[in-house]
């Protein structure tokens, strides 16, 4: 989820929509400082749109307030949106072109094909 987040495609492709066909859970050890940093360096309102393309059960407020750095069960449903969940098998579509990015894996393919680069 994290990686989806900051990858952009094209001028205005941003956020890539993303259609999961597998999602694992993966346990990962809570790091308060890392959710806490990490905060200031997400697009929020793609995220929101990520849980939801996901379907996810986490429900995350409309904004940020300047104290949610302090709650404690915010910060660790951030870390299991970011952090827990994987993306294993779907795809990535810019908003822009409606180009789709194939994920195998979990890692997303995305180069671009020959007759694409100029």
């Amino acid at each position: 989820m994290l990686t989806s987040n900051i990858l952009k495609g094209v001028t205005k492709g941003f956020p890539l929509k993303i259609n999961a066909v597998k999602i694992e859970n993966v346990s990962v050890d809570y790091n308060r400082d890392f959710i806490t940093r990490i905060l200031q360096r997400i697009e929020y309102d793609a995220l929101r749109t990520a849980v939801t393309d996901l379907g996810l059960k986490e429900l995350l407020p409309e904004t940020l307030s300047e104290t949610i750095q302090h709650d404690d069960e915010f910060l660790r449903k951030m870390h299991k949106i970011l952090l827990e969940y994987e993306v294993e098998e779907g795809e990535l579509i810019c908003p822009e072109t409606g180009r789709k990015f194939p994920i195998l894996k979990g890692i997303p393919k995305m180069l671009l094909q020959e007759t694409e680069v100029s």
